[in-house]
């Protein structure tokens, strides 16, 4: 912020700077060159006039040359009368008998003696005169008797054009500085309290101790916001802190009395008379899934309350860990785990995440799958295609977990991640809060989550986690990007 105001404050000085002194070195170019010109005109009437006296009087050889060379003296230049034929009747410098022949071919003199008086003017780029000669007629303009030539010197007014543009050159840049250490403290004292409520946003997005910035500092509309911004600021850590309160009371409040009741219910069963098993079994089974459903419920919660940085995790040690786990509850029911372990390398996510996924998917897998099913876990890299030697786009790790089970409609799949929502003849158990939960826990880490429908006729669940690995760097198998060939773990024989 504070460069953009110094840039604004400068360009803005910079503009008016230039739209004052541009116009004004013009004018004092142009000015120079006017009174320059006009000087050298009046001095060439003068000596045309005297000129003509002395002509007139028969003293032009005796006159003249003193007034020349006085004059020529005078302006620092040269200065030639001729006569009406153009013959030199008295000269500032000596001249050449070559160009003494030559003086009546000059355009000046020769307009000079047809009666009109001539201005020669050249110019440089930025108005100072660089050259100047004057020719004016001696006598009448009707019938001159000769004419006066007069060069005039320009390099002191040429060089004092150029002072000119410099001294104006040098105060536009002392303004500017002027301007950048004035508008320098102006943009930090009006930027500072913007910094104190970015660092006290960043601290409280990284769940550091909310603390209340000052509202007496900067212009209005700051103080305003930072107003406005210790009240959010306080009113989140008030809900923040009643959500943390809720999530530890809720954990002991809520497990002691489920766990009391399964006991209750399991007491029971001895003196449960044989038509009223079903009834019994069915209130422990509602019990366990009451009891699910509390610990997602407090795993949602505590995922909303800390945000957790995606951190670096081993993807295929994870599945492989996580099939060896569930293996033997897949055996018991008759359904066989497959693993698909390729190196796709390390993934992006939060910690924690990955392990509360596979456990929720293989859970609602082993659930749908009948018995004498298999239920497939496969990692997949998806790199992208290369368009150049470096290219920084991203790749993705994709976690495939399907199964052979009665799959969803298209329209189920599209509520499948609703809070609570289970789709209509689901076994039972569920809670309708574990693929909420996973798609949390995917979009936490910086992915996502995707229900397909698998070729077996089963469900294919698609999690999509970003990969680790720069896409410039050289993947672990032949060709690159290309990973190895998916090695398949032998399934464990049912019980």
């Amino acid at each position: 912020m504070t460069r953009r105001l110094l840039l604004s404050y400068l360009s803005l000085a910079a503009l008016v700077l230039l739209c004052l002194e541009i116009p004004l070195g013009f004018v004092y170019s142009r000015g120079e060159r006017e009174r320059v010109v006009n000087a050298a005109k009046d001095e060439a009437e003068s000596v045309s006039a005297y000129a003509a006296l002395s002509l007139a009087a028969g003293r032009a050889e005796r006159d003249l040359p003193t007034r020349v060379a006085h004059c020529a003296e005078r302006i620092g230049g040269k200065v030639v009368i001729v006569d009406a034929w153009g013959a030199p009747l008295a000269t500032s410098h000596p001249v050449d008998a070559g160009v003494s022949g030559d003086l009546a071919a000059r355009p000046g003199i020769a307009a000079a003696l047809r009666g009109t008086s001539t201005v020669d003017v050249r110019t440089s780029t930025i108005g100072g005169v660089e050259y100047l000669s004057v020719a004016a007629p001696v006598g009448q303009e009707a019938r001159p008797v000769g004419a006066v030539w007069l060069t005039v010197p320009t390099r002191t007014v040429h060089e004092r054009v150029h002072h000119v543009w410099l001294l104006l050159v040098l105060g536009g840049l002392a303004v500017l500085t002027a301007v950048a250490v004035v508008g320098f403290a102006f943009a930090r004292w009006a930027g500072r309290p913007i910094r104190e409520l970015e660092q006290a946003t960043h601290d409280l997005a990284d769940g550091g101790r909310f603390a209340p910035v000052t509202i007496t500092k900067g212009p209005p509309e700051v103080r305003s916001l930072a107003a406005a911004f210790n009240h959010t600021a306080a009113r989140l850590a008030h809900l923040l802190a009643s959500q943390r309160a809720f999530a530890g009371e809720a954990s002991h409040q809520l497990k002691t009395p489920l766990a009391a009741l399964r006991l209750r219910l399991e007491n029971l069963e001895p003196d449960t008379a044989a038509r009223a098993r079903g009834s019994l079994t069915a209130a422990v089974t509602e019990t366990d899934r009451l009891a699910r459903m509390v610990e997602h419920l407090l795993a949602m919660a505590r995922l909303e309350e800390h945000a957790a940085i995606p951190a670096t995790v081993d993807l295929g040690t994870v599945c492989a860990e996580r099939h060896r786990t569930w293996q033997p509850l897949f055996a018991r029911e008759g359904v066989s785990l497959v693993l698909f372990a390729g190196s796709v390398g390390p993934v992006l996510a939060v910690p924690g995440a990955v392990e509360q996924i596979m456990d929720n998917l293989l859970s609602n897998a082993l659930r749908a799958s009948p018995a004498g099913s298999t239920v497939t876990i496969e990692l997949r890299l998806q790199a992208p295609p290369r368009r150049a030697l470096r290219d920084v786009r991203p790749r993705w790790v994709d976690l495939h977990v399907t199964d052979e089970g009665p799959g969803m409609t298209a329209e189920q799949r599209t509520r499948a991640f609703d809070r609570f929502w289970r789709a209509p003849g689901a076994p039972k158990g569920g809670t309708g809060l574990g693929l909420a939960l996973v798609q949390r826990l995917a979009l936490a880490s910086g992915g996502e989550a995707v229900l397909r429908a698998a070729a077996t006729g089963g469900l294919d669940v698609v999690i999509r986690l970003p990969s680790a690995r720069p896409s410039g760097e050289a993947g672990p198998g032949p060709g690159g990007d290309r990973p190895r060939r998916p090695r398949r773990e032998a399934p464990a024989l049912p019980a």
